[in-house]
């Protein structure tokens, strides 16, 4: 990246080192914006689930990459966790206002690829041959 395309970057974000290996936002940007961390967050837009209802619409996680992303994005302050103490074991999970306005913001970038699909996949066809 050129000088001149790094004066371009909002000031917030130069001020917050993101292109510095140690800055602490790169954690939090890889759990928002992974494959699972994206998918979780769109589908607890819709409101309060259970992890079974979660692995049932989040095709292909694993109930242990389920675990970890919804560990991950509590830990983040993403998600909230209820525990309700009973047999079997039974938790909810929604977002909390942060999470909320990430997912917004996650569910943005995700209607805008699935918009462009088509074009993307005719532009990849052509590069491949």
């Amino acid at each position: 990246m050129t000088i001149h395309n790094i004066t371009k970057i909002p000031e917030r974000i130069r001020r917050g080192k993101l292109f510095s290996v140690e800055c602490p936002s790169r954690v939090i940007l890889k759990h928002v914006t992974g494959r699972w961390g994206v998918l979780v967050l769109v589908a607890l837009m819709g409101g309060t689930q259970r992890i079974s209802d979660l692995l049932r619409k989040v095709e292909g996680v694993s109930s242990k990459m389920l675990a970890q992303t919804l560990q991950s994005l509590e830990d983040d302050g993403f998600v909230d966790r209820v525990y309700f103490p009973i047999v079997p074991r039974h938790m909810e999970y929604s977002l909390t206002p942060m999470g909320l306005e990430i997912g917004h913001k996650v569910e943005s970038l995700a209607d805008w690829i699935e918009t462009n699909l088509p074009h993307v996949l005719k532009t990849q066809q052509q590069l491949q041959g």
